[in-house]
């Protein structure tokens, strides 16, 4: 909603997470038209990593402290994306999602600018 009141086009996607991976890859292409992602993940927190793998934009990692099991409320997958492999991807705290909607905009915005130089011969 952040997004959307700063004025984004948001488009979001649900229960694509790691265990149905197969929800997840039917989305390849809105992953792939997207600018910046937010990907907000509980439990272990591995889907911030494996979005990152098939985007070609900015990842940004929200942990949740909802789940079951040892996520630690939101510190198991706040260590996991701090430790991603996958390059791009940026990690606010435990439930910023207004963090991670503020830092996508500051992209977007910064992108915009620099596009518009790039055309002006700047």
């Amino acid at each position: 909603m952040t997004a959307e009141l700063c004025g984004f086009s948001v488009k979001r996607l649900w229960d694509v997470g790691v265990s149905g991976i197969h929800r997840l890859l039917s989305e390849r292409r809105a992953i792939a038209d997207a600018d910046v992602l937010i990907v907000v993940a509980g439990m272990e927190g591995a889907l911030p990593s494996v979005v990152a793998g098939l985007a070609g934009c900015p990842v940004i990692a929200v942990p949740t402290s909802i789940g079951y099991g040892a996520s630690f409320n939101g510190l198991a997958p706040l260590l996991t994306m701090l430790n991603s492999c996958a390059a791009g991807i940026g990690v606010v705290n435990i439930d910023n999602g207004f963090g991670a909607a503020i830092l996508a905009g500051q992209i977007l915005r910064t992108a915009s600018r620099v596009a518009e130089k790039m055309r002006d011969g700047g």
